[in-house]
């Protein structure tokens, strides 16, 4: 029987039928793998697919396995291979084993020659643009090739001779030969292989030529004995051609499964668009906290705690669509609260006075709890003094009714401090407020009146005397639309918003000034902040907002309910 205190096991499409082939002995060992192109730096949308194939192992007790589909070395470098290892191990996953496809070169070209001595493969001479040209439409069927009927010890000669670099780039491809009329335009006799004279940073300048993505990606998994070869919606048209090159070569054959992939409001995934982003300086790199890249996410102070349950939590779909950015926010800023130290700091800063403070030179230090939500944080000593920073926007010279915080005669909390009433304020020649004066209640430290009397705002603070002013950068969202992707052409770029990164001083209680990089801290009543490791010095930390302390999911969920 089973324990009602024990949730039942994740389910969906891609689980349910991993289930069955373990149940029917199809499958003994359930082996997955995350195939990443080194030619970029990893994206949101791969820490879902991370996410996805690393859990599916675990859970079935089986084994995943990290594959470079290192094919195109015109684009590819040492620099991303060791990014994606790094990025893997941030989001908390570990590989069964580390392969690249560069691996496999011989074994494919002996693959390929296979197909040649069966007639399903062919020496063509034709340009890419020929090529294209007779490939047909989803209408109308495609053309065969002139050459597609070369004698099997021709296209073996042609074949061996294009691997020893006899030919120049781009003179000729080697094809399968499927059916120029299937009505999938994959199955259009593909190409496998292309004449590239580069230098490979694996394999040096062994080999010149270089098999195609559809070609090196299914005989790749049949060689890691891979059960479950999970991909995203877009290679749904593949697989037909996955599955007819693993059965006319008569090797293992993995199940391809597609699963749709994750699309987030204001983010772009697209590799060309960012690349261009970068290179066009409307961001500082691929680590820019704004850029939905996984190295710009750390920067930002996304935890991979979060970022993994977020992906978790939107599940596994047949069908493509955008969640919203206030769902990962929500994410976020739990894992925050439950783990993030408060601290207080003041972004907008306005002086307020104790005007019966004992002198100038009196300093109470106040006991301020680490975590409310951790007891065993526990606490640290805050100073106070007769003149401190406030928030502006908690001031209001002629405050509305249900305005709870500072203003003419009204009296507030300040937090972990005392209660305050202003008697005062003073203006500039533009109306702006310059110093709100107060009294304070002696009796009232720690935030508590002996009588009993109640208050409705508490504020955060800082003393003048001990702040150490700090970076703080608040980032937005990086569009101004929630579908940058939906742009046609370089419409995306237009979308831009200017006011995304805003940088300030903020003044901030003394421990703050000792951060180091990695660091996250709560800023009370303003939101969660993350130092950088990339920009901080001793003694000098930059933060970065990761998210505010407003949960609009949570409204969402509200209204739901």
């Amino acid at each position: 029987m089973s324990d009602p205190n024990t949730p039942p096991p994740a389910s969906d499409f891609i689980r349910d039928r991993v289930r069955a082939d373990l149940d029917s002995g199809k499958v003994q060992q359930v082996v997955t793998r995350f195939p990443p192109e080194p030619n970029g730096y990893l994206h949101i949308g791969h820490a879902k697919a991370i996410t996805l194939v690393f859990s599916i192992a675990k859970e079935f007790g089986g084994r995943c396995n990290l594959r470079m589909d290192d094919t195109n070395p015109e684009k590819e470098a040492q620099e991303y291979v060791d990014a994606i290892q790094d990025d893997v191990r941030w989001l908390g996953f570990e590989w069964d084993g580390l392969y690249y496809a560069s691996d496999y070169f011989p074994q494919l070209f002996a693959w390929a020659e296979q197909l040649i001595e069966n007639g399903l493969a062919y020496v063509d001479d034709q340009t890419a643009e020929q090529i294209a040209d007779s490939r047909g439409t989803v209408r109308a069927p495609g053309k065969d090739s002139p050459f597609r009927d070369r004698p099997v010890a021709e296209n073996l000669d042609l074949f061996r001779r294009m691997k020893s670099g006899e030919f120049p780039d781009g003179s000729k491809v080697l094809r399968a030969r499927i059916d120029m009329a299937h009505p999938n335009l994959n199955l259009r006799d593909p190409v496998m292989y292309r004449v590239r004279k580069l230098h490979h940073q694996r394999t040096g300048d062994e080999w010149c030529i270089y098999p195609m993505y559809d070609w090196a990606h299914g005989q790749s998994d049949s060689i890691e004995g891979i059960t479950h070869s999970l991909c995203t919606l877009e290679f749904e048209h593949h697989r037909p051609l996955y599955d007819w090159f693993c059965e006319k070569l008569g090797i293992w054959h993995p199940q391809q499964i597609e699963f749709a992939r994750l699309n987030v409001e204001y983010m772009l995934t697209s590799k060309r668009k960012l690349l261009r982003l970068v290179e066009e300086q409307h961001v500082d790199g691929w680590d820019d906290p704004r850029m939905p890249t996984i190295r710009g996410l750390r920067r930002l102070g996304v935890p991979p705690e979060a970022l993994v349950a977020f992906c978790r939590h939107v599940g596994i779909a047949k069908v493509n669509g955008t969640h919203e950015l206030a769902l990962l926010e929500h994410f976020v800023r739990d894992w925050l609260n439950q783990h993030a130290e408060r601290r207080m700091a003041v972004l907008d800063p306005v002086e307020l006075v104790i005007e019966n403070w004992p002198s100038p030179e009196h300093v109470e230090w106040l006991e301020a709890g680490n975590n409310p939500e951790d007891p065993a944080a526990g606490t640290r000593q805050v100073p106070f003094s007769g003149k401190l920073w406030i928030e502006r926007e908690d001031f209001m010279a002629d405050p509305p009714k249900k305005f709870f915080r500072l203003g003419p005669g009204r009296e507030v909390r300040l937090r972990f401090g005392f209660f305050v009433t202003c008697t005062g304020f003073d203006q500039d020649d533009a109306g702006n407020v310059t110093c709100i004066r107060c009294t304070y209640d002696p009796e009232t430290k720690g935030g508590n009146a002996p009588d009993g009397r109640k208050v409705k705002g508490t504020i955060h603070w800082v003393s003048q005397a001990h702040a150490v002013a700090v970076e703080a950068r608040l980032f937005e969202p990086l569009f101004r639309e929630p579908d940058p992707a939906s742009a046609d052409g370089d419409a995306f770029v237009a979308m831009l918003r200017p006011d995304s990164r805003r940088g300030v001083t903020a003044h901030c209680e003394p421990s703050l000034g000792e951060a180091t990089g990695g660091q996250r801290f709560q800023f009370e009543r303003v939101g969660y902040f993350y130092c950088d490791a990339k920009d901080s010095k001793p003694g000098a930390p930059v933060f970065h907002r990761t998210v505010g302390l407003k949960d609009s999911w949570k409204k969402v969920q509200a209204k739901g309910d």
